[in-house]
């Protein structure tokens, strides 16, 4: 393919992205659709929160621009009603420049934050990161049986039972139901929850693993952590029985 017909290619492709802007500003609304626009996306734009909102949950859109000040309910109430329902990127382009503002929009979904005054070719190329990206966005919850992690309130239930793990326990579960039926080496462990070269001399993710065991395993018929003998751990539901749960 010439690289002429790459670009019509392109082009075409992005006619087909649905955009969403919810900017309450007119005048820059204005240069907003009329740019996107012509850049080949199909743009929807509303002043409103409270519609942008409507419209979001409603219909089909491959991105969302967000303004964080507008009238009725703002940027950051929008996503976190949103991030409840769907996983739809959004990027937030606002006045609101603090570090704190940035850090608070990212934390509640966002896939990028840029601030105004802003240069619409930087504004293009971070639209065009986004949806070649696409969603990748990590699930809130895991459910494995009767156990539930909930990343975002950092709590963990057996049967409806809260369980009070640390900090690196915590971590270590949530790498376990991430990763469900994989088997996972001692390595792996260390590096992903303690960031540090496994030595085999150090028992440091045995050890963690028995205290994780002790608290989501130990009191339930049903075990979830097995021992894979000269490898590491993988975490599944397994038939309960005298030999399904190796130690």
């Amino acid at each position: 393919m010439s690289r002429v017909e790459s670009r019509h290619e392109e082009t075409r492709a992005r006619l087909t992205m649905h955009i969403l802007l919810i900017e309450d500003d007119t005048k820059t609304g204005e240069y907003l659709k009329k740019g996107l626009g012509e850049s080949g996306y199909n743009v929807d734009w509303t002043q409103h929160g409270a519609d942008g909102l409507h419209m979001a949950l409603h219909t089909m859109y491959d991105l969302i621009v967000l303004d964080v000040m507008l009238p009725g309910i703002d940027g950051f109430q929008i996503i976190e009603l949103l991030r409840a329902r769907q996983d739809v990127p959004v990027l937030f382009l606002t006045a609101r420049d603090q570090l704190h503002d940035r850090i608070r929009g990212l934390e509640l979904g966002a896939d990028d934050y840029l601030v105004k005054p802003f240069s619409f070719t930087e504004l293009l190329l971070r639209i065009r990161t986004i949806l070649r990206r696409g969603v990748v966005r990590e699930a809130d919850h895991f459910h494995l049986a009767d156990l539930e992690l909930d990343l975002v309130r950092r709590r963990v239930t057996r049967q409806q039972q809260v369980i009070v793990l640390t900090n690196k326990e915590f971590a270590l579960l949530h790498l376990f139901l991430r990763r469900t039926g994989d088997v996972l080496s001692r390595t792996q462990i260390a590096s992903e929850v303690w960031d540090m070269n496994f030595d085999s001399d150090t028992n440091v993710v045995d050890v963690a693993v028995k205290r994780l065991r002790s608290k989501v395993d130990q009191s339930y018929p049903n075990k979830l952590i097995h021992t894979i003998r000269g490898i590491g751990y993988v975490c599944e539901v397994r038939p309960c029985g005298p030999d399904a749960n190796p130690l």
